[in-house]
């Protein structure tokens, strides 16, 4: 699989580490947690988050909850916040922003946090719900593949919320999530970005 070298998608990011504080202010939360370069958003926490953020319906409870690429953590602890029983699998393939986001983590009081790449994550593992700003940038076959691998691991009457901007795929994206056999509803369009709940179908 060919990945483009954006440095933000390798497991080590070649550019030099600067840290930089960010605001996470949604809801009652404000949080300052901590970015840096070679991470997703590392200027700020970007609007397809905070756009998923606000408009996805809030986790599950309880169970299991993944958050699909993490990055620095903002949608892995706003998630954790909410629902405190809940696990929140915080995954990434980025080593630099896995060690941000346990220390996001920390800072944030967010115990229910597990930190993992994609392999340490446990094969019996099933989520209620994912939340995802996916990667597209990454390229169509690598996103497709991805999601394949992870989508799967819904449980029965689980949702995946996905983020994308709808000037860079996200109503082609629908139609092949839907080619693939899964029921995908367009939640919200806002601001440039579509929210998908994507379910498995019958």
């Amino acid at each position: 699989m060919s990945i483009p070298k954006t440095h933000y998608f390798e497991a080590k990011p070649a550019v030099a580490s600067r840290p930089r504080p960010v605001h996470l202010r949604l809801g009652g939360l404000d949080l300052e947690l901590q970015a840096d370069r070679g991470v997703f958003g590392s200027r700020g926490i970007d609007l397809g988050t905070m756009t998923l953020l606000k408009e996805a319906p809030p986790p599950p409870q309880s169970g299991d909850v993944l958050d699909l690429g993490c990055g620095y953590g903002p949608i892995a602890i706003a998630l954790a916040r909410v629902s405190p029983e809940a696990r929140v699998w915080a995954v990434d393939v980025n080593e630099r922003a896995l060690e941000l986001t346990r220390a996001n983590a920390q800072t944030a009081q967010a115990a229910n946090i597990s930190v993992a790449t994609p392999g340490d994550v446990p094969n019996d593992i099933r989520f209620d719900a994912i939340y995802s700003n996916p990667p597209v940038r990454v390229g169509k076959g690598p996103l497709h593949a991805l999601l394949l691998e992870w989508l799967p691991r819904l449980t029965p009457g689980g949702a995946a919320y996905l983020v994308v901007q709808r000037n860079l795929g996200a109503d082609s994206l629908a139609k092949w999530l839907a080619e693939q056999g899964y029921e995908v509803s367009r939640l919200k369009s806002k601001k440039g970005f579509r929210i998908l709940e994507v379910r498995s179908g019958s």
